[in-house]
């Protein structure tokens, strides 16, 4: 007991969560549906202090660890539209894109990959910016033409288009395609 306050015990009857074999499901559509794993409770001998291992990370035939080639989404959103509509539209535009491409290519080995238990609190994200629509349909075409997986979003019912996010690629594919763009950042 602590100044005034004691520890009790749960009852189950009020828990926030399920029980430990339960089958709980969501569902997403009539035909669909995904299961939903109850939260884990890790014992202290679970739990590490050390920083989780890079799933990135290749250890080399003498031993050493590298850095291999990581996976990004790429974010590309217009500058004429920053300064002129509220920085929570400008993000939201954003986001739109980013899930659109994520689940577009849901199936794709590297977006398995990206979003999997072992990526998904590491994600990399560069968010870069152009001038205005044409920079952007310009580069939408470039990116077409490249072969690189990617979705234009086209805010409605405005239909203006605003930003453009690709699908997880290594680094090193996609770079090439962005180097002239420059980081998006505060006016």
């Amino acid at each position: 007991m602590v100044a005034g306050f004691s520890l009790r015990p749960v009852p189950s009857s009020i828990s926030h969560f399920p029980p430990k074999h339960s089958k709980v499901h969501s569902r997403v559509s009539e035909s669909l549906s995904f299961p939903i794993r109850p939260p884990s409770r890790l014992s202290s001998k679970q739990m590490s202090t050390e920083p989780a291992a890079d799933s990135n990370a290749v250890v080399s035939s003498d031993g050493k660890v590298e850095k291999s080639d990581i996976l990004v989404q790429y974010v590309v959103l217009r500058r004429d539209l920053i300064e002129k509509w509220p920085l929570g539209s400008i993000v939201t535009q954003g986001c739109h894109a980013c899930v659109s491409a994520i689940w577009a290519y849901k199936d794709d080995p590297l977006t398995l990959k990206y979003c999997g238990p072992e990526n998904i609190d590491s994600m990399h994200k560069v968010t870069l910016e152009v001038k205005g629509e044409s920079q952007l349909e310009n580069l939408a075409e470039k990116l077409r033409t490249g072969g690189i997986a990617h979705k234009l979003w086209i805010e409605q019912p405005e239909n203006i288009p605003t930003c453009l996010a690709t699908k997880p690629y290594p680094k090193s594919i996609v770079s090439p395609f962005f180097r002239k763009l420059k980081l998006c950042k505060s006016s």
